[in-house]
């Protein structure tokens, strides 16, 4: 087979070729196999070397023992969170489910045999007061006097702390404004506002 040049390189995909002598029968397990890839023999073979290498698998060795363990070891973790959840089920059944559809049917077969149908009640519907004064969404009066009472503490430390502010007129700069108070003041203001 022939490669093609371009300006001195080969294009993609069209490198040397070499051949393996390998035993008739393998070679055809290997074409059906690579069929399934939709790929070429080269890039099915490279995929299949690249597994083992990244996997640090022997296919003659080791490697595969190990995988079939873990394999094994996970099937019967599964196994064991699969009996879990059967018996968390089966519980489940037995305390809850069970109990409740048994009185169910005992109240079923109550009103079955009793025979009596319940009668509907019409529905009374009112009507819509209009009364446009009555306030609507009103507030208990304990309630009402608790704000109040918070508001006024809360209007009281606020002038308290207006009273602490003093301005400073620096020689160079603007004018600003300075709180004298204290960290642990300051410190307990923040908290009081989270």
């Amino acid at each position: 087979m022939e490669k093609q040049k371009t300006s001195g390189r080969t294009k993609k995909g069209t490198g040397a070729y070499s051949n393996i002598t390998i035993k008739k029968e393998t070679a055809t397990r290997f074409r059906t196999y690579s069929k399934k890839f939709n790929k070429s023999h080269s890039e099915v073979l490279d995929g299949m070397i690249q597994y083992f290498k990244e996997n640090n698998l022997d296919p003659f060795g080791e490697g595969t023992k190990i995988i079939l363990e873990s394999i094994k070891k996970l099937e019967r973790q599964m196994m064991k969170k699969f009996d879990r959840i059967i018996a968390i089920i089966k519980n489940m059944e037995k305390t809850s489910i069970r109990p409740t559809y048994e009185m169910m049917l005992i109240l079923y077969e109550a009103y079955v045999k009793d025979g009596k149908r319940p009668r509907r009640e019409s529905v009374k519907i009112q009507q819509e007061q209009k009364d446009f004064l009555a306030p609507r969404n009103t507030v208990p009066k304990v309630e009402h006097d608790r704000m109040l009472k918070e508001f006024k503490d809360y209007k009281k430390r606020c002038n308290e702390i207006l009273k602490s502010v003093e301005k400073v007129e620096p020689m160079m700069g603007k004018p600003y404004l300075k709180i004298n108070m204290g960290i642990g003041d300051f410190e307990s203001l923040k908290y009081q506002l989270k």
